[in-house]
């Protein structure tokens, strides 16, 4: 594949909004070089774009690896990017907390419960191969510091416990320890620094980046564009594009500005174009996910979503037009989010359904006092107090209050057939708590098509571009239609980890 080749493509994905009518001209892109005639500024020898935790894992292993100068740019003002707000949920299979609490877990398991979530167009070799070395980054993760729960959670769509969460309940509690990890081994970090565009050799080999240092975020003519050679190689962990609301609704026209979203403001997917645009190949753009435990009373990510992640195994969810449940509570993301959709009044407005969980259990994370004290949760002494404040019928909520722990004295849900193995012993009885649920856009399945390597599939000849890795959520087609909740840590860290080793291999 020759050089002139690759860059013929700068025009592909101009038509992948054309259909919808919309523009997707933010954020300004990328345009990448030959190679022949630049003028290199510096030279590094491994180059990494993306503070999250694909990236800084890939800096930690490039390192372990032998690499003596590993650089990683980041273009926010600080470090860390989506993941440092993500909810620091780790899923695992054969941990020795499992091991502990006499869970049985397996590989074959845990890829078993993805694939059934992705509906079958998940990409199963990538799944196992981030299972198998799952537990691998979890130990980096302590390694580095991180100090996780005593408990396992049973996220929605996975058959068993087997999700760690961070003590500080976000993924600050992972990111950074691996960045001060990342400062104590020697790996050179810069902020303000946005990705600008590679620099392609002859042999359509990825040489190295542009890179506008002293860059502030949307003064796209910001500092001074620096070249940079990367001796061994780039590995692309910029994470995804749910805060580009035109590409976004290009993909899914609903996703307007309206839906909330709990990504970084940073999270708009420059590299990902670029990657396109030299030849990468566009894997499942359409397949977006929301997530079914956010709140519409507070912006982004915030104290609610870990807070429901948490108390969803052992609570109902509740209409409150008809005060009966209407789903199974810890099914997969995307089977919750479209039930949640479908909560509506009289006239077909939206109509946040309810989370009832009781006071004495809930209480056990920490986020339900940050919940009540900022408003965004209730408490109530009384099934006819909530009823009352929530203007639900109080008649059937008695009702399902009542048949739904029969359910939990059973260990048996007739109604949707939830796991109850969490929910043992824990009956709703007052004092409850109470939450307000709704859908924000969170994750992009969508994204370049990787091997198991991370090397970045070519769209033409199939075959891995030179030079150019990959890891996280800019990655494409790993879990087909629905992510299961916990799995994207392990995912970007293995990958990260996987990219840093082929870059000392090649």
């Amino acid at each position: 594949m020759s050089n002139v080749d690759l860059l013929g493509r700068r025009n592909f994905i101009k038509g992948m909004g054309a259909a919808a009518g919309v523009a997707i001209a933010t954020p300004a892109m990328a345009i990448s070089e030959k190679a022949d005639g630049v003028k290199w500024d510096k030279e590094v020898e491994v180059l990494i774009i993306g503070s999250g935790f694909a990236g800084l894992a890939a800096a930690i292993e490039a390192t372990r690896k032998g690499a003596k100068d590993v650089h990683i740019f980041e273009k926010m003002s600080y470090f860390g990017g989506n993941s440092a707000i993500n909810g620091g949920l780790f899923a695992a299979p054969g941990t020795p907390m499992q091991k502990k609490e006499g869970v049985q877990d397996s590989v074959d398991r845990m890829v078993a419960d993805q694939m059934k979530s992705g509906r079958g167009v998940a990409d199963e070799g990538l799944l196992r191969h981030v299972a198998e070395h799952a537990v691998e980054a979890l130990q980096m993760t302590m390694d580095a510091g991180s100090e996780f729960h005593p408990y396992l959670q049973q996220l929605g769509g996975h058959s068993v416990a087997r999700t760690y969460q961070t003590t500080v309940s976000c993924g600050a509690g992972i990111t950074q320890p691996l960045y001060k990890e990342c400062k104590r081994i020697g790996v050179k970090t810069h902020n303000r620094s946005k990705f600008e565009g590679f620099i392609i050799g002859e042999d359509g080999k990825v040489e190295g980046v542009k890179m506008r240092e002293g860059y502030y975020f949307k003064e796209e003519d910001s500092g001074k564009v620096v070249y940079i050679r990367a001796k061994r190689g780039v590995i692309a962990a910029t994470g995804g594009f749910a805060q580009n609301i035109n590409l976004r609704m290009a993909q899914d026209p609903t996703l307007t500005s309206e839906v909330g979203c709990t990504n970084a403001p940073g999270a708009t997917g420059e590299g990902m174009y670029e990657m396109f645009r030299i030849g990468a190949i566009p894997v499942h753009m359409a397949h977006i996910q929301s997530g079914p435990w956010a709140s519409p009373d507070e912006g982004g990510f915030g104290y609610v979503s870990n807070y429901s992640i948490y108390n969803f195994p052992h609570s109902m969810a509740i209409n409150r037009l008809t005060g009966k449940r209407f789903m199974n509570e810890i099914a997969d993301r995307k089977t919750r989010a479209d039930a949640e959709l479908s909560c509506r009044d009289e006239k077909g407005e939206a109509l946040p359904p309810i989370l009832i969980t009781s006071y004495k259990h809930s209480k056990k994370h920490p986020n339900t006092k940050k919940v009540i004290k900022y408003n965004v949760g209730w408490k109530f002494d009384t099934v006819e107090e909530l009823a009352k404040h929530f203007e639900v019928p109080v008649k059937p909520l008695k009702a399902q209050i009542e048949e739904y722990n029969s359910y939990v004295k059973s260990g048996d849900d007739k109604q949707f057939g939830k796991n109850m193995t969490k929910a043992k012993d824990k009956f709703i009885e007052a004092p409850f708590t109470v939450v307000r649920l709704w859908p924000k856009v969170h994750y992009c399945q969508g994204g370049v098509q990787i091997t198991t390597k991370a090397e970045v599939k070519d769209s033409f000849t199939g075959q891995p571009i030179k030079g150019l890795y990959a890891a996280g959520e800019v990655c494409g087609g790993v879990h087909g239609v629905s992510r299961l909740g916990s799995c994207s840590i392990p995912e970007c860290m293995v990958m990260g980890m996987t990219a840093a080793r082929s870059v000392m291999e090649a």
